[in-house]
């Protein structure tokens, strides 16, 4: 996509979002429709912020759909690099399509990223009757014999569910990666369909997606791809646990202009830490099925440089990216 048409899908979106004059804290853009998860994002954490002080005004939330997050993007980093009071939505999907140059040519450190404080866990998830009783069997049977383990997913090869298991199998020294099966089918639910009707060995994918199969007893989750285990689910081991230090969540969080001040973006960090310690977002997490995953400032952007690194070899090694 060219700068051009960055440039007038983003003017489009600034005049239909209709920005009206008044009183607020700062803005939130949400890189999507009203309804899902970025703007989901902007609408709770704003709103938090709000109720227990964090800031003195309200958040003004503002939808910016386009480009998968791109053209939001693009508008931060040509239009407001210096804006102390935007805050943009961001999740694993922002920081995957950034490593795999799905916005046109823009990178990941032309922005700040200021923290994560919910996510909605990785897991790794088998049929009942599988012979797999631990994520190690998983990794063993695949290092023996490759082809013996087929995984199925429900986001496109090269993408966030495809790499999970390939960052767990390079911790645990494998490098062949494109040996490795995927099946990409539409959505968590098909991929579990085909786990449990035998057609794969093993499902990747979120917490959130393998609720209710879950507790009819068709599959049983072998790995959770969190730092600690989940609230709730606290039967299911973590993959580092396991012996593989891997962390894979669906974040979501919050990226800042990459010119504002360190005193801005550490004052950002701490109203998100604010947030992140309430028991009003405890709830949001709760009635959203969000996991805790807290990072902020510092820690948060060297995680995200991490992922990034990881991902865009990952998917150049996949032939994702050439």
């Amino acid at each position: 996509m060219t700068q051009r048409f960055f440039k007038a899908l983003m003017t489009s979106a600034v005049l239909s979002a209709g920005l009206a004059g008044g009183a607020y804290a700062a803005e939130c853009i949400a890189p999507a429709n009203p309804g899902g998860g970025w703007d989901f994002t902007c609408r709770q954490i704003g709103k938090i912020m709000y109720d227990i002080g964090a800031v003195d005004q309200p958040v003004q939330v503002t939808n910016m759909p386009g480009a998968g997050g791109g053209l939001a993007y693009n508008h931060v980093v040509s239009e407001r690099a210096d804006d102390s009071d935007v805050v943009i939505a961001a999740s694993s999907a922002t920081t995957t399509r950034l490593a795999q140059n799905a916005y046109a040519g823009m990178t990941a450190d032309q922005v700040r990223f200021v923290g994560a404080i919910g996510a909605d866990p990785g897991v790794i998830a088998v049929a009942a009757d599988s012979e797999y009783q631990t994520l190690g069997d998983l990794v063993e049977a695949i290092k023996a014999d490759p082809g013996s383990v087929a995984f199925a997913g429900g986001s496109a090869v090269g993408g966030f569910d495809h790499l999970k298991p390939l960052m767990i199998l390079k911790e645990a020294g494998f490098t062949d990666i494109t040996s490795v099966k995927y099946i990409g089918v539409d959505g968590g639910a098909d991929a579990i369909t085909q786990t449990v009707g035998g057609f794969t060995q093993a499902m990747t994918g979120d917490m959130s997606e393998i609720v209710s199969f879950l507790a009819n007893g068709d599959i049983r989750v072998i790995a959770v791809l969190t730092e600690e285990r989940v609230p709730g689910f606290d039967d299911i081991p973590t993959a580092k646990e396991q012996g593989f230090d891997v962390v894979a969540v669906n974040w979501r969080g919050l990226y800042v202009p990459k010119d504002i001040s360190d005193a801005k973006f550490d004052e950002w960090a701490g109203k998100l830490q604010q947030v992140a310690d309430s028991d009003e977002w405890a709830q949001a997490m709760a009635d959203n099925g969000l996991a805790p995953f807290t990072k902020v400032g510092g820690d948060f952007q060297a995680y995200v440089d991490g992922l990034v690194a990881e991902i865009n070899a990952m998917s150049k090694e996949l032939g994702v990216l050439q």
